[in-house]
């Protein structure tokens, strides 16, 4: 069984379609990359898996995590979906956390929710999480407010939040936008590595083909709420068959970035 999978989704706001049509899969333990510049539906795809759609949208299609269709369910079974069975990673974690509670807090949430937390376990399950995700010294991080994180430490909550309750998919919007490219690298290896030694699967949502190309294994092209191209890294840095595509490859090319593949070719006709 395919892990989600989305067919014909459409997202509309009055007479505006912002998704159009699109379809798209991930299987258990793949990484998917969905990448597009702002305004192209790569973030309303992602929230639509977790019914996070705002109030105005239409929504049409159908979309399935593990079977469980997701457009027209009822608040119970998406609460069981949300930090359960699915796990998402924000852009900009310092909005995403209550700035008047420790981190202790944050990290036992999702479990607590679920109910997978006794409280006696609660001080040792958030050190066990922060030391999973490499926060510096746990015993005092886990006792420490979010602003008196880094931005990179506050994204470590973040992915242990997400991943503390061994969901099947892991939703990642953006989550190094506000991060520089040192701590960028770091945070997208982290989540990498958690997905693949857990067997989830993940969608990665970016507008940059570096970070979707050194940390996908398949990559989906959108552009003004439509997909217009997928495969590897490799298939399309050698040979883009759009030119929106190729343009995205420049930008990657022109921040300095050396792909591990074979040199781009032409756009293919």
């Amino acid at each position: 069984m395919t892990l989600l999978d989305i067919r014909d989704l459409t997202i509309s706001i009055g007479d505006r379609r912002l998704v159009d049509g699109i379809s798209l899969r991930v299987e258990r333990g793949e990484r998917v990359g969905l990448i597009g510049e702002s305004g192209s539906g790569k973030s309303l795809t992602c929230m639509s898996v977790l019914g996070l759609l705002p109030a105005r949208g239409q929504v049409s299609g159908s979309i399935t995590v593990e079977g469980t269709q997701i457009i027209g369910a009822d608040q119970r079974t998406l609460r069981d979906l949300r930090g359960r069975r699915v796990g998402c990673v924000f852009q900009e974690p310092q909005s995403a956390l209550d700035p008047l509670l420790p981190i202790r807090r944050h990290l036992v949430a999702p479990l607590r929710a679920h109910g997978l937390l006794r409280r006696v376990d609660a001080r040792a399950t958030a050190v066990r999480l922060a030391e999973s995700v490499g926060l510096p010294e746990p015993d005092s991080m886990i006792r420490r407010y979010p602003h008196e994180l880094s931005g990179g430490q506050r994204q470590r909550v973040m992915i242990a939040m997400a991943m503390s309750t061994s969901p099947s998919l892991l939703l990642a919007d953006e989550p190094t936008t506000a991060l520089d490219v040192t701590v960028q690298a770091k945070v997208l290896d982290l989540m990498g590595g958690l997905v693949q030694q857990s067997g989830a699967g993940s969608l990665l949502v970016t507008h940059d083909m570096a970070v979707a190309a050194s940390h996908c294994d398949r990559i989906v092209v959108m552009r003004a709420g439509r997909i217009i191209e997928e495969g590897t890294a490799e298939q399309l840095i050698q040979r883009p068959r759009e030119g929106y595509t190729a343009d995205l490859i420049d930008a990657a090319y022109a921040t300095g970035w050396q792909p591990q593949v074979k040199t781009r070719v032409a756009v293919a006709a």
